[in-house]
């Protein structure tokens, strides 16, 4: 069992454009205003319809599908709601002002259709890099987990996960920086009963990214033992 397939239900910090905020608000995800603006009008129009008729945990239909076939529920893992660059320290120390960028998620939402017997999903995710007091412009990739688990409460079981890479640039007068992602192509077996649930986990996994690109890189190249010369000094017989 990965720690992916236990935990559901969170808070998430909501308002303040900077790092060091006082007011230390905490919200669900938040359904109330427009997506973000992006710069290609056909995704932009196609993130906007999306959410207009998508959403995260309300009863769902699914197209081509028996009544009794739902959409799982869309949640955010516990302890994955935001993500820090650089990490945090291990000793769990505070180093607020070496903070670069914090991530957190605005909202997300969900639909489905069954496909050749399996339960299509696509799953919808914006969310915000917010510039701590050491960050700047630069680059970054933001690591997005996305889990579906079998019998959450019960009987945890990861049916699938997916770990997606999403490039994020950030202007040398930005405060914050929005960011928006749908996962096309989601699929596993329909639901055998109402008894055994599914729930689709969303996060940020920095440790998982950390983890592929290790398994990347090549192994060392092994270094030949040094030849033992004999020795004309040695005895013989």
């Amino acid at each position: 069992m990965t720690p992916w397939a236990i935990r559901h239900y969170f808070a998430i910090p909501v308002g303040g454009s900077r790092i060091g905020d006082d007011a230390g608000n905490t919200a669900r995800i938040s359904w109330a205003g427009q997506p973000p603006s992006l710069s290609t009008p056909s995704l932009k129009d196609k993130i906007a319809s999306f959410f207009s008729r998508a959403t995260q945990k309300d009863p769902q239909p699914v197209a081509n599908a028996q009544p009794n076939v739902e959409c799982p529920f869309l949640d955010i893992r516990q302890g994955a709601s935001t993500l820090t660059f650089p990490p945090p320290p291990p000793d769990g120390g505070n180093e607020a002002m070496s903070l670069k960028y914090q991530g957190i998620f605005l909202r997300a939402a969900r639909d489905c259709a069954v496909v050749n017997g399996q339960l299509v999903m696509r799953v919808g995710v914006q969310g915000r890099i917010i510039v701590g007091p050491a960050g700047g412009a630069g680059h970054i990739e933001v690591p997005l987990r996305i889990a579906v688990v079998s019998a959450p409460i019960t009987a945890p079981k990861t049916v699938v996960t997916k770990l997606i890479r999403i490039p994020v640039t950030i202007g040398a007068t930005d405060d914050n920086v929005d960011f928006s992602y749908i996962e096309e192509g989601l699929s596993f077996p329909v639901p055998t009963s109402a008894a055994d649930p599914y729930i689709v986990y969303i996060g940020f996994d920095p440790l998982g990214a950390a983890a592929q690109d290790q398994a990347k890189k090549p192994a060392p190249a092994k270094k030949p033992k040094p030849s033992v010369k004999p020795n004309p000094n040695a005895p013989t017989g």
